[in-house]
């Protein structure tokens, strides 16, 4: 779930600006915006060209969330307006999957499950490809979850989530005294990693898997922990700021490129830090960004639920995908045992 606020003004003036206006009479803003490359960093340059255009794939949703690459060339994406998951393909069509009250943030697991957190259910829940579902977590210690928003697939093959109260459902009692970040492993075992932020959101682990991170959208911050051999996690500390004014949005979801730099949504598109903290640009959007993914063949265009639409950009570098590294650590495996 995204929020608006700004983004911090920038304090090298001198990098280039490539900038493509892009106009939508569905767009709903505040203020006009548009489609612009603004870099910190000439390194910036290095992952994005700039010339790259960006590219509305569909449109006409309520609230878009949750992407997710199928390799047969489409995305599933959350709409948490219209209550449903679609199937959406490159032409722009638009297939019910299912409909589900307010789904959020989705992830392929380890098994090519479609694993989403479905924040009315205030559960995990994995949806088959005909559209039926099955809850495979939706409580800690005996108290329902808030309202479960982002989820990932770890090194370890467990399902990592976070579960904040910006979807708690009105009416509905918080139960859990505060908003966790969790590890739910394949026999249904749910584990607390961490509830010292203020609204955890989006999450992503670093390509060698040593390294996590989780935003805060409240506190409008990206932290970033140690990762131990059980999945658990240590030192915990302030890896980066999204700071903005109230209309322009704030930290949510997050991937991570193969050389470990990370692309953040926050303040007017996606931030793009490096794996030391720094802010190497950002992409700035005609609409507020929530969520992103890699896809395509190569794995070199971002995939953006952004508001009403869902728009793609071509990048110079290959994203991390969790799930694929585990089944390419497979295959070696496979063929040791077989000769």
């Amino acid at each position: 779930m995204s929020y608006f606020c700004s983004r911090r003004a920038s304090t090298t003036l001198f990098w280039l600006c490539a900038v493509v206006p892009i106009f939508s009479t569905a767009e709903a803003q505040t203020e006009t915006r548009t489609f612009s490359l603004k870099a910190e960093s000439p390194t910036f340059w290095d992952l994005i060209d700039s010339k790259a255009q960006l590219s509305k794939v569909a449109g006409g949703f309520g609230f878009t969330e949750g992407p997710v690459w199928d390799e047969r060339g489409f995305l599933y994406v959350s709409d948490e307006e219209q209550n449903k998951i679609y199937k959406v393909t490159m032409a722009g069509q638009k297939e019910d999957l299912i409909g589900l009250g307010d789904p959020d943030g989705n992830a392929y697991d380890r098994k090519h499950r479609l694993i989403d957190c479905a924040s009315v259910l205030r559960a995990i829940i994995a949806v088959t490809p005909d559209g039926k579902y099955t809850i495979l977590a939706d409580k800690f210690e005996g108290k329902k979850f808030n309202s479960p928003n982002d989820v990932i697939t770890g090194p370890d093959g467990a399902i990592y989530f976070t579960d904040p109260t910006l979807d708690l459902v009105k009416g509905e009692a918080q139960e859990i005294p505060f908003q966790g970040v969790y590890r739910l492993d394949d026999k249904g075992n749910v584990r607390l990693l961490t509830k010292e932020l203020t609204q955890p959101n989006g999450l992503a682990f670093s390509p060698d898997g040593k390294r996590f991170y989780v935003d805060d959208s409240e506190q409008r911050n990206i932290r970033a922990y140690n990762v131990g051999s059980d999945g658990s996690l240590s030192n915990g500390r302030i890896f980066g700021a999204e700071p903005g004014g109230k209309h322009e949005g704030v930290p949510d979801g997050m991937r991570v490129d193969e050389a470990g730099n990370l692309y953040v949504t926050g303040p007017k598109g996606i931030w793009i830090w490096d794996a030391e903290g720094h802010h190497l640009g950002t992409i700035e959007m005609p609409e507020q960004p929530a969520n992103l993914i890699w896809g395509d063949n190569d794995y070199r265009t971002l995939y953006i639920t952004a508001t009403t639409s869902v728009y793609k950009l071509r990048t110079k570098v290959r994203g991390f995908v969790p799930y694929l590294a585990q089944l390419q650590q497979k295959e070696p495996q496979k063929r040791k045992t077989t000769n």
